[in-house]
């Protein structure tokens, strides 16, 4: 069904053709840093590339291109490599720069009110270990967090043999409002309390630079890094399980808002005095479509209580059972639930006119939020006559996706500070 509904297009989280990751910026994006975060870039995206072709791209001499880029080989940052296809018939191939993959080590971690992740790449982007750390269902302290997150970096380390004294930043992923700059988590359903700075709270215990930001944040950074929108200048994404979050791309670059704490889709008001969602604000767009929303609709029709979570996951798979086989009950469940993601697509849609929108989230596997009766609902909501579509899609990303998405927040921290700067600031 899904394949019938929704265009296919790259399969996301590959390696990009170039070999490269991160954001492949345009000219007006690369203007805002300085001359020697401009070349790492372009390298870091373009996998290997000649200097000739720097200096082209950024329209610099190539005196200034050799200059730079001979501080950056002497940081231990690129390196020169061989056998670059010639650009002519005639002459030596030219000689290519490309990352040194030892360089640096960062780790990415997603926190989950179920299953934690976490991910070791090294400096060109490659994954050398993954892991998970089965979560208990209840609100945390901010040391059990920090006890979790020690715990995935010693496994993480373990497996790669890699030393933990060579991760140089972490980033990390966390459902809730949190203030990316400061690091501070305002507020967030895996927490005890609220205002805490969880990002200098890691950074002191672990002794180097910890980023914090939100989970739909960082599964859109995997997408913009590592996936298919590295191309795309403007996209969304809308995750949807155990809540509803929102990232957007607007000029190749992740948008925050102003606070860094903007595009809280799940907690935007679609009803009045409504069910009440767990942030403890009523009428959210969450508290109708997120995991525990379907569940709590579903506990009259099952028998069961809604405010057990180890059960929860049941809960949703006897709902889509009873689905599956046609229950009209169970159905009109499913069909309000979609109704509600038909109107946050069309208000994305008339807000921020992205060219495609992208629908992740472990709800999603259960067919009837995404049927044909919900994108013809959210087209009757939208307004479809304009020249241009909105495209929908379907990805059925896997849970290390957001701890590789998180490692675009360390590498992100690292480039405005030690590769813009050079090996003084380590």
């Amino acid at each position: 069904m899904l394949k019938e509904v929704f265009n296919n297009r790259i399969n996301p989280i590959t390696t990009f053709d170039s070999g490269g990751y991160g954001p492949v910026l345009r000219p007006a994006e690369r203007e805002l840093s300085s001359l020697r975060q401009q070349i790492f870039e372009l390298i870091r995206a373009s996998g290997r590339i000649p200097r000739s072709s720097i200096a082209r791209t950024l329209d610099v001499s190539p005196g200034s291109i050799t200059a730079l880029t001979a501080d950056l080989i002497a940081d231990g940052y690129i390196k020169e490599v061989e056998g670059v296809t010639r650009e002519t018939s005639r002459g030596r191939p030219p000689v290519a720069l490309e990352l040194v993959s030892n360089a640096l080590h960062v780790v990415g971690v997603k926190l989950s009110d179920e299953n934690h992740t976490a991910v070791l790449t090294n400096f060109s982007g490659k994954v050398l270990a993954s892991t998970d750390l089965k979560a208990k269902a209840e609100r945390k302290t901010k040391n059990q967090l920090l006890s979790d997150t020690e715990l995935l970096i010693k496994q993480l380390c373990d497996i790669s043999k890699v030393s933990q004294n060579s991760i140089s930043a972490i980033g990390i992923g966390i459902s809730g409002k949190v203030d990316h700059e400061t690091g501070v988590v305002v507020w967030s359903p895996l927490l005890i309390d609220t205002e805490i700075p969880l990002g200098s709270f890691f950074a002191s215990h672990f002794g180097i630079p910890v980023c914090f930001d939100n989970d739909a944040n960082v599964l859109t950074l995997a997408e913009l890094w590592f996936g298919a929108g590295r191309a795309l200048n403007n996209f969304a994404v809308i995750t949807v399980e155990n809540g509803v979050g929102m990232g957007f791309v607007s000029n190749n670059q992740l948008f925050r808002g102003d606070h860094g704490m903007g595009l809280e889709l799940g907690h935007t008001k679609v009803q009045i005095d409504g069910a009440l969602c767990r942030c403890g604000q009523r009428g959210c767009l969450e508290a109708y479509l997120a995991d525990y929303a379907l569940a709590r609709e579903a506990s009259t029709i099952l028998g069961i209580s809604p405010d057990e979570p180890q059960i929860l996951s049941d809960a949703l798979k006897k709902l889509y059972t009873k689905a599956a086989s046609g229950d009209s009950v169970t159905l009109t469940i499913f069909d309000r639930a979609g109704r509600y993601l038909a109107i946050a697509l069309s208000n994305v849609i008339h807000l921020f006119d992205p060219k495609l929108i992208i629908l992740s989230g472990q709800a999603l596997r259960y067919d009837h939020l995404y049927s044909e009766k919900m994108l013809n609902e959210m087209r009757t909501l939208a307004l479809h006559h304009s020249r241009y579509e909105t495209q929908i899609e379907i990805q059925p990303w896997d849970q290390l996706v957001w701890a590789r998405g998180a490692t675009a927040l360390a590498h992100t921290l690292l480039t405005r500070t030690v590769i813009a700067e050079g090996r003084q600031k380590l």
